[in-house]
């Protein structure tokens, strides 16, 4: 499977994706908002966008749909219960799903609810797998619940979805954070040597080469899959002075993100 990750350069700091058969050279875009740039690259590579998956409904991630659509014929796919949301849904796609693109990629849906209701990150079948997380999992962030979400949701879809996919995946997301994201972990757990060695790794970066994480790097310096660290637990008493002794991971995840909002 070829990979492009294209850097928007928007205030929202998205990436939109463009995933290929390298045998036929069709072409999957994810969450094409800046139409006129995908296009342009999947000219450039020689490929035939035929299918667009949207991960969720939010405007920056659909933006691009009717240019790419009106240029290529591409069908449109997304969550089986965004079509009121997304205008042309070709496709409803549930947890379990197959995307087939050209003769050699497959990518396996995953029901991501938290973010929104209706979100969908893709796993790919390859020998190194990759996530394609849309606005669930940032690098050493989660997405926020304010367009639409559940906090809760959110946290099941962490713990028992995305936490458990092999130390190996690589991670894409729908925005460039990570900066911001690693300067809350290290609020959150001054301690933390891996958000610390991977500040310094990223600070000052440009997004369009930025470094691709995987769950195990994310295991060790994203807040939000350390639910269990003492000293996270122990700033979180210093905001929450009503936190029990020894909380438990969704209380912990739900305080994480009400601090985050406001960090």
């Amino acid at each position: 499977m070829l990979v492009e990750r294209l850097w928007i350069g928007n205030s929202l700091r998205n990436y939109n994706y463009l995933l290929a058969c390298p045998q036929s050279g069709e072409a999957l875009a994810i969450d094409p908002l800046d139409a006129e740039r995908v296009l342009a690259l999947s000219k450039a590579r020689g490929w035939q966008i035929t299918q667009i998956l949207n991960t969720h409904e939010h405007h920056d991630h659909i933006g691009g749909n009717p240019q790419v659509v009106a240029a290529t014929g591409a069908k449109v796919i997304a969550h089986h219960q965004a079509g009121s949301r997304i205008p042309g849904v070709d496709r409803g796609v549930r947890a379990g799903d197959l995307i087939k693109v050209g003769k050699t990629v497959e990518l396996e849906c995953l029901d991501t609810p938290g973010h929104t209701m209706c979100h969908i990150c893709l796993r790919s079948h390859t020998e190194q797998p990759m996530l394609f997380s849309g606005d669930t999992l940032f690098n050493a962030g989660a997405g926020n619940v304010r367009g639409g979400g559940n906090v809760e949701a959110l946290y099941t879809s962490f713990v028992d979805q995305l936490a458990r996919l092999p130390e190996h995946t690589l991670v894409y997301p729908g925005h460039d954070y990570i900066e911001t994201n690693l300067g809350f972990s290290l609020d959150r757990e001054p301690d933390n040597r891996a958000a610390e060695d991977m500040l310094a790794l990223v600070k000052g970066h440009d997004p369009a080469q930025a470094r691709v994480t995987t769950m195990a790097e994310e295991k060790a310096h994203n807040s939000f899959l350390r639910l269990s660290s003492p000293s996270i637990i122990a700033r979180l008493r210093a905001d929450f002075p009503d936190l029990p002794e020894e909380p438990d991971a969704m209380t912990v995840f739900i305080r994480l993100r009400q601090l985050r909002d406001r960090w």
